[in-house]
C-alpha cells in the first residue's frame, strides 16, 4: 500500500491533466510541474481515449459509455479553482449535467460518502469482489486529500484488493469521500523527487516486483 497525503494548507492544488498521446503517469506529471500524482480513471486502451465522462471548463472531451455504467462508474471527480470535490455520477446527472467551469472525471466506484459505504449493487459483482491492483482518492473532514496504491498481480509479494477491503481501507485512514480511479496495470503513485523517476509503487505491467512498469494512460490527478 502507498499512500501520499496532502495538506490543501499548504497552498497546493489539484489538476486533473488530459495527455493527447497516452503517456506514462509520470511522464505526465513531470511535463505538469507536478509535487504528486496519481493514474486517472478507466480509457479504452487501442484508441487511448477516456471510456468516462471528460469536461474541461466548458468543453466535454468524452462522454461515459453504457457498459461503464453497467460495471462500475457511479462517482466523478470535480475539480474548481485547484480544489476537488468527490460526487455521485449517473447516466441521469451526466445527461443533465451543466456545471460550471472547472474538470469533471467520471470514474468508480464511489465507495464512500459522507463516511458512509456506498451501495455497488449496480456495479458488476465480480469487478467489485475481484483483487486487482487500485488506484484511490479520497478527501478528509479536515480537507486533506488521499492519493491511495495498492499493489497486486504479484502472488508472492501483493495480491491487490477488493472494493469493500479498499473501502474499508480508506474509511480507517479517515477518508469522508472516495473513489476508485482505474486500476489493474494502470495503477500508478508518483511523487516528485523520489527515487526510481518518482514511481512509489509497483505497477505490475512490465510483470516484474520493480517501479518499472508504468502502462501509458490519457490523464492523470495531480498536484501543483
Amino acid at each position: 500500500i502507498s499512500l501520499i497525503e496532502i495538506d490543501p494548507v499548504a497552498g497546493l492544488k489539484v489538476g486533473v491533466a488530459v495527455s493527447d498521446k497516452m503517456k506514462e503517469t509520470s511522464k505526465i506529471a513531470s511535463e505538469c510541474n507536478a509535487i504528486a500524482a496519481i493514474n486517472g480513471s478507466y480509457f479504452d486502451m487501442k484508441r487511448g481515449n477516456s471510456v468516462c465522462f471528460l469536461k474541461a471548463d466548458r468543453q466535454i472531451i468524452d462522454t461515459t459509455m453504457q457498459s461503464e455504467f453497467k460495471l462500475r462508474v457511479t462517482g466523478a471527480i470535480n475539480v474548481r479553482k485547484g480544489k476537488i470535490k468527490l460526487i455521485p455520477w449517473s447516466k441521469q446527472i451526466e445527461k443533465e449535467y451543466e456545471g460550471e467551469t472547472g474538470m469533471v472525471l467520471a470514474s468508480g466506484p464511489l465507495m464512500l460518502k459522507d463516511g458512509q459505504i456506498c451501495d455497488w449493487n449496480s456495479c458488476g459483482a465480480n469487478f467489485i469482489r475481484t483483487k486487482h491492483p487500485r488506484s484511490a482518492v479520497a478527501t478528509t473532514k479536515e480537507g486533506k486529500i488521499l492519493l491511495i496504491t495498492v499493489d497486486g498481480r504479484f502472488p508472492e509479494q501483493a495480491e491487490g484488493v477488493n472494493i469493500p477491503e479498499l473501502a474499508h481501507l480508506i474509511r480507517i485512514l479517515g477518508g469522508e469521500d472516495a473513489l476508485n480511479l482505474d486500476g489493474g496495470g494502470s495503477t500508478t503513485l508518483w511523487l516528485s523527487g523520489a527515487s526510481d523517476d518518482g514511481v512509489v509503487n509497483y505497477p505490475c505491467d512490465n510483470g516484474r516486483f520493480d517501479h518499472a512498469g508504468e502502462r501509458k494512460v490519457p490523464n492523470i490527478l495531480y498536484i501543483h
